[in-house]
């Protein structure tokens, strides 16, 4: 896993026209598109950095529904996988005329699919939704950018630390009352930080999965500047 998480592959030839950064929360998605995005607008390339918090987004579904932060209380896990393609279906003709190139922050992974997972939906979906998304992206010849932590409770813990106990109320207000994690009994940081184990083993399964352009850096080090380098080497930026 170590080996295949730290690689990269080429994809389809040519300009990305699509980037996407992914991780689980606290990871530096955000920080690390608005660099991104910063380097290529200072290349001269127009760039647009799309945060998570976008209102509104122009791809996450779960903005459609009533309850989008609860989508378990509106829709199906079949339905929201449905609707999650069809924005991004216009999205992508959307770019496609466009001389912008989005720099997402999440949105693969930590968006919609974090929805289903907590929806309770079943591997096979979840799988097949990630297929489906994966084809209907790949005329922008996306790049992914996947932050990982090898110790996720440790990663997840100091986040937490950095912002605070509302915020962590507020996480595990959330989440843990999901059909996912009251049907495994998760409860406090502690069952937080085993729902996010939970994730990471599904998009790490995902992601060495995608045949599209990407690259995994394990950034538990901080070395903001030597990731940075790897990044932009790697776009050829």
């Amino acid at each position: 896993m170590t080996a295949l998480l730290n690689s990269r592959s080429d994809g389809l030839p040519g300009v990305h026209r699509m980037v996407i950064v992914e991780g689980i929360m606290g990871s530096g998605k955000s920080t690390t598109m608005r660099f991104i995005a910063k380097h290529l607008q200072q290349s001269g390339r127009p760039a647009v950095p799309i945060h998570e918090r976008t209102d509104p987004h122009p791809v996450r579904a779960t903005d459609e529904l009533e309850h989008w932060f609860e989508p378990w209380r509106d829709t199906t896990p079949a339905d929201l996988a449905e609707r999650a393609l069809a924005r991004w279906s216009a999205f992508v003709e959307r770019t496609q005329s466009s001389a912008e190139i989005p720099i997402l922050d999440g949105q693969l992974f930590h968006g919609d699919l974090t929805h289903l997972l907590l929806m309770e939906a079943d591997a096979e979906l979840i799988a097949g939704y990630v297929r489906k998304l994966a084809t209907v992206i790949a005329p922008l010849n996306p790049f992914v950018l996947y932050l990982w932590q090898e110790d996720v409770g440790a990663a997840i813990r100091t986040i937490c630390a950095e912002r605070g106990v509302e915020w962590i109320d507020y996480q595990v207000k959330w989440k843990l009352a999901s059909p996912y994690c009251v049907r495994r009994g998760y409860e406090g940081l502690d069952g937080l930080i085993s729902l996010y184990r939970d994730y990471r083993r599904l998009t790490d399964g995902l992601f060495e999965g995608l045949p599209l352009a990407k690259l995994a850096i394990e950034n538990s080090g901080r070395e903001w500047g030597v990731y940075k380098r790897r990044i932009l080497h790697e776009l050829g930026a």
